[in-house]
């Protein structure tokens, strides 16, 4: 598949140490009060020419654009998977017909096949069964029993439904109750699809459906994109892995969340390291890293400890996105390491296919990972997922990034006075003839998941905030609960 150009050429994007200016409310879920930490170490001339510019924050929509088009800019790589393997990945290449479907005339009913006009004659027996080619044609006058499914004896006319039919058992007659269309219940050969017709286009999620699908065209594997790798990097000297909060310890609501969340993407996600507030550390596992995406929480504020921004100066990282005017999530970024760490890391376990082609994505990738710092307030995360990962991963797996939509809100929204707002809500219902509608959650503080555990969408406030009764651009959840919850306390 044809490759489109890099992002990295983008307008929006910046260079390699530019800072973000401070930012308010980036370190409460993975952030420290500890002064504690080692330094990142000296960064590039480049980098120290540019540290103190405050580095322009991109628009939403601009920032989401910038993602797209970044994880589209590589070649996509086929594998071909077994059939039981390929659930939930991308289809590289258009699923053809190998043959007709049905590959004969087939009875599509239990019942009686018949030639000519009845009453029909029949002889005792079992008659056709599935999976057992007919030996001879139907002459004129006769009947047979057929089974579902089963190959239909050349010249029949229809088959006529048991339930639809009187055996004259004696005379060796059959009699139809209803009339008789000439086809009925047969299906043709070629009903379905002829051979050499386009199925499934490439680009199409491996559902279920999809795997009977191949499976009844006769494919025993698919052309697939690998899933992209992803690790996950938790940053926080303050974050509890078990247990109740206590003197001033808190309880890492990231790690547990993003791991599910990105499968829910179609990634492949190894479980999250945590790192504390160390710069050393988070260096030497981005030098590592072997995956397609490092996904990092907290640290990419400008505090004493917020070490994301001076390890990618060092490393020589190039940031396509750094900062958003979103909220929550204004401090998100989005980076591309270079192409200069090992590209075996962080592979045990995976299918053979994945990890043959990871080498062949390495050699013919112009850059190494890429790095998105969700800041460390959760519902700020959430909104770095929507705005960066999302469409970025989406690229990266050749599947078409979400399509917003609009839906009349019935509540006003205030807004912010600069920047987009992203507000959990529910969809519900509308009322003795009213439209379908969304409602804004309360809980919608950068720090706070309740309301979004309860939301099936995301609504993208502009500027300025929307009135009651007036349409409000929408994402899905990756989940979109079937029953959303509606209690009162939530809204």
């Amino acid at each position: 598949m044809s490759s489109t150009p890099n992002a990295r050429t983008d307008a929006g994007a910046h260079a390699p140490g530019n800072r973000p200016g401070p930012h308010s409310g980036g370190r409460v879920q993975s952030g420290s009060t500890s002064a504690g930490s080692t330094s990142a170490g000296s960064t590039s001339p480049r980098a120290s020419r540019t540290a103190n510019k405050p580095a322009p924050s991109l628009s939403w929509s601009r920032a989401r654009a910038v993602a797209a088009r970044a994880g589209r800019g590589g070649p996509l790589i086929a594998v071909r998977l077994p059939l039981d393997r390929a659930l939930g990945h991308v289809l590289a290449e258009p699923l053809g017909a190998l043959t007709d479907l049905p590959s004969f005339d087939t009875s599509a009913m239990d019942g009686w096949a018949v030639a000519g006009p009845g009453p029909w004659a029949f002889e005792a027996g079992a008659g056709i069964l599935a999976g057992h080619a007919p030996a001879t044609a139907l002459p004129d006058g006769a009947a047979v029993r057929i089974a579902t499914g089963a190959r239909v004896p050349p010249d029949t006319t229809a088959v006529i439904r048991s339930e639809h039919a009187y055996a004259d058992e004696a005379k060796g007659l059959l009699h139809a109750e209803r009339s008789v269309a000439t086809g009925q219940d047969i299906r043709p050969r070629g009903q379905e699809c002829r051979s050499g017709e386009q199925l499934v286009p490439a680009g199409t999620v491996v559902t279920p459906a999809v795997l009977g699908l191949a499976a009844a065209a006769g494919y025993d594997a698919l052309p697939a994109v690998p899933r992209p790798r992803v690790d996950i990097l938790v940053l926080g000297d303050e974050l509890l892995a078990v247990g109740l909060p206590h003197d001033g310890l808190i309880r890492d609501a990231l790690g547990p969340m993003l791991g599910p969340w990105l499968r829910a993407l179609g990634a492949e996600v190894a479980g999250p390291r945590r790192l504390g507030d160390d710069a050393g550390a988070l260096r030497d596992a981005l030098a590592a890293s072997g995956a397609d995406l490092i996904v990092t929480t907290g640290g990419t504020a400008s505090g004493p400890v917020d070490h994301v921004h001076p390890v990618l100066a060092e490393l020589g990282a190039e940031l396509l996105v750094d900062g958003v005017a979103v909220r929550p999530g204004h401090p998100m970024l989005l980076a591309r390491l270079p192409a200069s760490g090992p590209s075996g890391a962080h592979t045990a376990g995976r299918p053979e296919g994945q990890r043959d082609a990871t080498a062949e994505q390495r050699k013919e990738s112009p850059g190494g990972p890429y790095l998105i710092g969700l800041p460390g307030n959760p519902l700020a995360a959430v909104s770095g997922l929507v705005t960066l990962v999302e469409p970025l991963l989406a690229g990266l797996a050749g599947r078409p990034a979400q399509d917003a939509y609009r839906a009349l809100v019935h509540a006003e929204v205030h807004g912010h006075p600069h920047d987009t707002r992203i507000v959990p809500v529910v969809h519900r219902a509308g009322r003795a003839g009213g439209r379908d509608h969304v409602a804004p959650l309360r809980y919608n503080g950068p720090a706070m998941l309740r309301g979004i555990a309860a939301a099936d969408g995301l609504a993208v406030v502009e500027p300025g905030g929307v009135r009651s009764g007036t349409e409000v651009e929408i994402l899905d959840l990756p989940w979109a609960p079937a029953t959303p919850w509606t209690e009162g306390c939530f809204t």
